[in-house]
Order: structure tokens, then C-alpha cells, then sequence
């Protein structure tokens, strides 16, 4: 069953604040981009309206006279719903709703919706649904029954919401029920990286805005058969294939979850064990669309939440993708960031440089070191050729030298027999 009611599309009024030292126009690309959220789950703009304050108002948000004006246009547009680009607290959102006589909703609950339509795997799913419950149990007081939407708008959808009536004991408990089944899933996953750990191959995480083009890329580098969609969080769940580099590598290549501007706290919180993979990786493939408007406020946004979730210090690959829609822009912002890479993941352009820029990462990031290993510590030799890239091995009296290419781990392990860094 369908978790978005197709039949209907609802009428969207889009609220944005314009705050020092932001400008109109910043306002207006944001509004942009929440207007395709809007699409994404299901509904039209109908009409947007920008202010400019030098703070939201406590109450209202936008202030008591705007949110009349609000309401004036809601009713001339015959609008369902105002969202709000920013996130409200609850008492904002209850006072807004009493002025408008509609539904007022911010970008976060817009985005847990396009969430709740796209999760397809149990983890998906249960990490969608805790999000939306986390964003919920705040907001439960003094609602009472005017909790239950039964419209099925955006932002009153997904998982776990079938009752029309809720109570926040109930929401307690299943947001307990949802946390314990997620440590479940996390130690499993978890089992499987140590597994994926053991095979000594380095790990590539493809990040990057959503909509940037990373399952394309993907696809075109491994035959992964990932869905691809022109739509915003089309990729909820991570993939994970082989890759061969042309250096004779193999390393295993990730797709992630999209980010997006003020994406929400309650979704990097609930998706902190996938993203785990983009943390525990040897390089990150940053994925950029070099066509949209603004790529470098994109990167800035990928960044924060690299930061947030404790990836800010792995080493990054910028690579600024659909350059077959904007070659020159691409190659001004390859220009503009040395070291970086510009491909069409669509049509295949430079996909062979973008390979070869990934070897080099790698290959700079480990550490190659020299080991003597005496015959009598077999255990230490298989541990060396299981863990390690061996590059060379001579044999003396006694023992084995050997050049080895391993990580930071790895050196550290076999620091007893260590004989020299190359």
C-alpha cells in the first residue's frame, strides 16, 4: 500500500524568513528547494510568501498580522496546508493553526514524510518511523484529539499511523520498542562490516546533496542496478559493491542516503548506524551536482553533516558530476578546487579519471611498511598476507621480510616487528 494518497494532490502555501545576514534571494533558492520537496511528497505550490525579521517571533513565528495575511491568501488559493521553511516550535505550530484554520507544518515534517514514502527495508522503515515519533512527542501537548489528522496530509503519514488516537504513553513505548529492535539491526550490520573488515579492503562512500547523481555513479561504476529516480531521497538504503581501481585495488564502494539543507536532527539521529559506514570509510567520494545553482552552499551542507555525525576528518574526493549539462561550469569548479574530478555519471565522461584520482587517495592514505617476521610466527605471516597488501617479500635466515601496504591499524598491530616506514 501506498504510503502517499496519490488521488488528491493538496495545495501548498510556502512560508519563508528572511534573517540577518541572509538576503531575499537565499530565501527564495530555499523556498526553491522546499517547493521541490513539496513535489516530492505528493503536492503543488499554490503560492509563497517571504518575510523579512531580525528574529522569528516567539508566538507565531512570522508575527500576528503576517499570519492573518497568511490566512487571507490560504483562503483566496484554496490552499490545504502552509509550510514553513524553518523548523516551529509546538506552541508556534498550535497558534498558527488557530490563526490559519489549517494545517501548519515546517520542512522537517515535509522531509520525514518523503522518508516514510521511500523506506523499503526494516531498518529503513523503523529508522523513519522513530524520527517521526521523536518529532512527534513534543508536540503531543495540548493537542489532544486535534492529533488526529485524518486528512492524510503531508507530514500526518507513514509508519505507525494508523490510530487515530495516540497518547504520548503509547508513543514511549513504542519509540523504546523501535530503539531496541534498531540496536538489533545495528549489531547485525554491524557483524557485517567486521566481516568486510577482515578482507582488508579499503571502503569508499559515495556522499554527497541529494539528487546529486550518486546512485548513477553507482550504477555506472559497479553494475549495481541501484534505483535511480530524477526525485529527491530516491535512495534511502545503502548499497554496497566491489569495485576493481585500475592499480590492480579492489575496494568496496557505498551508496548513502542524500543530504539536504536543515536536514532534520531527529533523521541524522535515526540513521546514525547506516551512516556509520560513511564514518568507518577510507575515503569519500564527495558527489556534487556541478549544474545546480548553488553547488558550493550544497558542499557546505554535506560538510555540516559530516561534521555532525563525526565523518568530518575523512578523507574527501570531490568529484562534481553531470558535466555533460554544464562542461564549462564543471571544469571552473575543478579549477577551483584542485584535486577535485568532473564526470557525467549518466554518459560515462571521465569516469576512467575519477577511478584513477580514487587509487591515488587510497593509495597516499596507507601506510607502507617494512616487517621481519620470524618463521616461527606463522600466525603473524598469515595475519600480514589476510590484513595487509603485501608488495614484496624476501626470505632470509630465519625469517621473512616483507613491504607491506596497510592501514593505520594494521601498523600499529604489527609495530613489534616493524623495521622501517617507506
Amino acid at each position: 500500500m501506498s504510503l502517499i494518497e496519490r488521488s488528491f494532490r493538496e495545495k501548498i502555501v510556502l512560508v519563508g524568513l528572511t534573517l540577518p545576514p541572509e538576503r531575499e534571494e537565499d530565501t527564495e533558492m530555499h523556498l526553491d528547494e522546499l517547493a521541490l520537496l513539496v513535489d516530492t511528497a505528493g503536492a503543488d505550490e499554490a503560492a509563497r510568501v517571504v518575510q523579512r525579521r531580525d528574529h522569528p517571533d516567539p508566538a507565531t513565528f512570522v508575527g500576528r498580522g503576517k499570519a492573518e495575511e497568511l490566512r487571507e491568501l490560504s483562503n483566496s488559493v484554496d490552499a490545504d496546508t502552509v509550510v514553513f521553511d524553518d523548523e516551529l516550535t509546538p506552541a508556534q505550530s498550535r497558534n498558527l493553526e488557530k490563526i490559519l484554520g489549517r494545517t501548519a507544518i515546517d520542512r522537517t515534517a515535509v522531509i520525514l514524510d518523503i522518508f516514510a514514502q521511500n523506506a523499503r527495508t526494516q531498518e529503513g522503515k523503523a529508522q523513519v518511523e522513530l524520527a517521526q515519533l521523536r518529532y512527534r512527542l513534543p508536540r503531543l501537548r495540548g493537542r489532544g484529539t486535534q492529533l488526529s489528522q485524518q486528512a492524510g496530509g503531508i507530514g500526518t503519514r507513514g509508519p505507525g499511523e494508523t490510530q487515530l488516537e495516540v497518547d504520548r504513553r503509547r508513543l514511549v513505548r513504542r519509540v523504546n520498542r523501535l530503539e531496541s529492535d534498531l540496536r538489533r539491526l545495528t549489531e547485525q550490520r554491524r557483524l557485517q562490516r567486521k566481516a568486510r573488515r577482515r578482507s582488508r579492503l579499503a571502503s569508499v562512500s559515495l556522499v554527497g546533496y541529494t539528487n546529486a547523481g550518486k546512485s548513477t555513479l553507482l550504477n555506472r561504476l559497479t553494475d549495481a542496478e541501484v534505483l535511480v529516480e530524477d526525485r529527491l531521497f530516491a535512495t534511502l538504503d545503502p548499497r554496497t559493491r566491489r569495485l576493481e581501481l585500475p592499480g590492480g585495488e579492489a575496494v568496496l564502494v557505498s551508496d548513502t542516503v542524500g543530504f539536504v539543507r536543515k536536514l532534520p536532527h531527529q533523521l541524522v539521529e535515526a540513521f546514525r548506524s547506516t551512516l556509520e559506514v560513511v564514518t568507518e570509510s577510507s575515503l569519500l567520494v564527495h558527489v556534487v551536482d556541478s549544474a545546480s545553482p548553488d553547488p558550493e552552499s550544497q558542499m557546505e551542507a554535506v560538510r555540516s553533516v559530516l561534521d555532525e555525525i563525526g565523518a568530518g576528518s575523512v578523507p574527501e574526493l570531490l568529484c562534481f558530476n553531470k558535466s555533460d549539462l554544464d562542461e564549462a561550469k564543471a571544469l571552473r569548479l575543478v579549477a577551483r578546487h584542485p584535486g577535485s574530478v568532473a564526470v557525467s555519471a549518466s554518459t560515462g565522461a571521465s569516469i576512467d579519471g575519477l577511478l584513477e584520482a580514487m587509487g591515488d587517495r587510497i593509495r597516499a592514505a596507507a601506510n607502507v611498511v617494512e616487517l621481519v617476521v620470524p618463521y616461527d610466527r606463522g600466525d603473524v605471516l598469515a595475519a600480514v598476507h589476510r590484513e595487509g597488501e603485501v608488495l614484496t617479500e624476501t626470505h632470509e635466515d630465519g625469517s621473512a621480510r616483507l613491504r607491506v601496504r596497510v592501514d593505520q591499524a594494521g601498523a600499529a598491530r604489527f609495530k613489534d616487528f616493524l623495521v622501517e616506514t617507506a
